[in-house]
């Protein structure tokens, strides 16, 4: 499993990063974790073929994590010329919710047929499942996002890699990134405390229940 980093900014584009991509390649293919409104740029500029994506795993449906998939699916139809079939998989509703961002960005191509097509998978918490080669387990991450906000551990080739996605602070970062290689952790605050997100302090203060490998 090879993780790249995409893209890990926030939804204003502070220090010029570019909004939360994650590109994971394994052996039996390249999964996306979330897909944020400049996720096809970043792939432009690191030369990630968009094609070779075979899942993106959303965590949240706000813009600066799911809201790159209408260029990706225009580009897949009008540039790149995608033929091989492409599974979204994320919360409950994501199904509508990116029909309804296509319309309002794009008016028309939520009713083009596609060259390709696309499954949309439901994720919800608690609910293991296995999507191609990879088996997710979901959890209620402390997010609004007018649907559940999910933390992901995701299971591949005998590896873990858990995302925490936009979270406060919660228990179940602990439980479930125990054994894992790799927890990729939001840390979107330092002196600022919200509910919503984690700030550094809180996160540094819990390190020692962190039963991961890595933490990012």
């Amino acid at each position: 499993m090879k993780l790249t980093f995409l893209g890990s900014g926030d939804a204003f584009g502070s220090g010029g990063r570019f909004n939360t991509c994650f590109h994971v390649t394994t052996s039996d293919g390249t999964f996306l974790i979330d897909c944020g409104a400049t996720s096809l740029v970043a792939m432009r500029h690191f030369k990630v073929d968009p094609n070779a994506i075979g899942t993106i795993f959303l965590t949240h449906l706000h813009g600066d994590h799911f809201g790159g998939l209408p260029f990706f699916i225009l580009d897949a139809q009008l540039v790149s010329r995608r033929a091989t079939p492409l599974t979204i998989a994320g919360p409950p509703g994501v199904a509508q919710r990116f029909r309804d961002l296509m319309e309002v960005m794009f008016p028309g191509m939520s009713k083009i047929q596609q060259r390709f097509p696309i499954d949309y998978v439901e994720v919800s918490p608690g609910a293991e499942k296995k999507v191609g080669s990879v088996t997710v387990t979901p959890f209620l991450a402390a997010h609004n996002s007018g649907a559940p906000s999910l933390t992901l551990r995701l299971a591949c080739e005998n590896r873990v890699l858990v995302y925490s996605g936009d979270t406060g602070w919660t228990e179940a970062l602990v439980t479930q990134s125990r054994g894992a290689d790799l927890f990729i952790c939001e840390c979107c605050f330092y002196e600022t405390k919200v509910d919503f997100h984690i700030d550094y302090p809180r996160l540094a203060a819990e390190r020692h229940r962190l039963d991961c490998k890595r933490l990012v």
